[in-house]
């Protein structure tokens, strides 16, 4: 179960084509926008059942959203899932309907997160500051304060959670049995509360066209333009991107290609090409990737191979959501840099910003290495379909204690 943005119904559309190719039949609820394309690759796809906003919704209230939507959902769900003789369900971290048809069924569930783990730790800032985990006695401070300053929020939530359970008749939490965390693990900092049967799975590819986009000819390295898929993605970054591009092509010789679901406003500069394509094949051929900070798209850059290696450097345009957090955290491994959305107190606009961004991930191999190391870290992850094997008979022990 996922709902229909990208950064959500990809990842669960690749987690089922390896459980599908693993043997295990499989249905996806999700979006409708999906659908052709995952059929085409051989994915069973249903439409995800009441994600239309009724009149007496609060669409902005992002409790009622998640929660009074999702049991609302959940019961609507849960009849297709007997139906289908349904024996686990993955849910994506923020369709809380998956899980919780599950529990009205009584089935296994696994929480599916498709970016690292947000939930709060004793040992983090909250989600969302970008902050490292603060050290020494001030540090430690800083991260009790602004957790602190979350709490109420957070409890606001559980409250909102549970009343919605109550309402269709589910008691508790609705904790999942398992959970998998699709990121690579080096995007993941140390936490001393790491949650019980959670696994780091690596992260989950999937491409919704076989198209691929030509490279322009001629010289110079290869940038890819990947702006964000998500509605809080930095508003214009494709396009102040190409403009940037166009300024630093006039000084040294670039290459483009521009993937989106979403072409391009205005003409294209020299040496450009858009499209929709196949990113997987694109980014093994770039040199530099500039994207919104989204974790797929950065997930896809770190870890795209090529002869010269693993990895790729990014220049990021962060927007809302997790876009911040996570482009912070890249940053500080070495691997790419921010560009504020914003002028800078410096006066330097965003389009100056990334054409100078851009030349110094060109420049310094050390970013290009750094994007390797995080790659690397790819080995430490755990197969889901091992968790999945097992899974029926002992989460339904799990139910039964």
């Amino acid at each position: 179960m996922a709902g229909p943005e990208a950064g959500h119904a990809f990842p669960a559309l690749g987690l089922a084509a390896r459980a599908q190719a693993h043997g295990h039949p499989v249905t996806v609820y999700t979006g409708t926008r999906w659908a052709a394309p995952a059929r085409e690759q051989g994915l069973h796809v249903a439409e995800l059942p009441g994600l239309a906003v009724r009149d007496d919704e609060d669409d902005g209230d992002a409790g009622a959203k998640l929660s009074t939507r999702a049991a609302r959902m959940a019961v609507e769900l849960a009849p297709l899932l007997a139906a289908d003789g349904t024996e686990l369900v993955v849910g994506d971290v923020i369709t809380l309907a998956g899980g919780w048809a599950a529990d009205l069924l009584g089935l296994p569930w696994i929480e599916l997160s498709p970016h690292p783990l947000y939930a709060p730790s004793k040992g983090l800032p909250p989600v969302g500051t970008g902050l490292a985990a603060g050290t020494g006695l001030r540090g430690r401070a800083r991260d009790t304060v602004l957790r602190a300053m979350t709490a109420r929020a957070l409890a606001r939530g559980r409250a909102q959670r549970a009343a919605a359970r109550a309402a269709i008749g589910l008691t508790g939490a609705g904790e999942p049995w398992a959970r998998f965390i699709a990121t690579l693990p080096g995007l993941e900092p140390y936490r001393p509360d790491w949650p019980v049967r959670t696994h780091l799975i690596g992260p989950l590819f999937f491409e919704p066209t076989r198209e691929v986009l030509p490279v322009p000819d001629g010289d110079g390295p290869l940038i890819a333009v990947c702006p964000s898929t998500a509605e809080t993605g930095s508003a214009g970054m494709g396009e102040q991107t190409l403009a940037a591009l166009a300024r630093l092509g006039r000084r040294r010789p670039l290459r483009v290609v521009y993937s989106a679901l979403t072409p391009p406003a205005g003409d294209l500069p020299p040496r450009t090409t858009a499209g929709l394509g196949r990113q997987d094949r694109l980014l093994a051929q770039a040199d530099a990737v500039v994207c919104g900070g989204g974790h797929g798209l950065l997930a896809k850059a770190l870890s795209a191979p090529s002869g010269a290696g693993t990895g790729r450097p990014v220049v990021m345009v962060p927007g809302g959501g997790d876009q911040w957090e996570l482009a912070c955290r890249v940053e500080r491994l070495g691997a790419g840099l921010l560009v504020r959305p914003g002028a800078d107190s410096g006066g330097e606009s965003v389009e100056e910003g990334i054409a100078t961004a851009v030349a110094a991930v060109l420049d310094d191999p050390r970013y290009r290495r750094a994007a390797g190391r995080i790659a690397a870290t790819s080995a430490q992850t755990v197969d889901p379909m091992t968790v999945i094997d097992a899974m029926p008979a002992a989460g339904r022990t799990a139910l039964c204690d």
